[in-house]
């Protein structure tokens, strides 16, 4: 998810800077690169998703032609900012991979009945 995210949002990022377009979007296109690339690494990965969320939401209101389609980035950023970058990233070589346990339920949440 990490690649095809992180390419995607670059791919949106140098795209938009074809033309002339104006301050606003260069800025946002710059930092939607710099959030892609981040995320394509798996370098601080929390931080490039929530930029990439935050820069995703501007866009839908400087650009509402395309809403869906930043719509659809933006959730899969914040997606895995909130996931972390998994067990092939620099993150993970950096500090560490993080892994959720979910454990079951116990002896006695089994043993009661459920209420109905």
């Amino acid at each position: 998810m990490r690649l095809v995210v992180g390419i995607s949002l670059m791919y949106r990022g140098i795209t938009r800077l074809e033309g002339d377009p104006w301050r606003l979007l260069v800025v946002l296109s710059v930092l939607l690169i710099g959030a892609g690339l981040l995320l394509l690494i798996g370098l601080w990965t929390p931080i490039a998703g929530a930029v990439a969320v935050i820069v995703e939401t501007v866009k839908i209101f400087v650009l509402p032609q395309d809403a869906w389609i930043y719509i659809l980035l933006g959730t899969l950023s914040g997606a895995l900012a909130l996931l972390g970058p998994g067990v092939w990233s620099i993150d993970a070589r950096l500090f560490g991979w993080k892994r959720i346990d979910v454990r079951g339920l116990s002896a006695a949440q089994k043993s009661r009945p459920a209420v109905r």
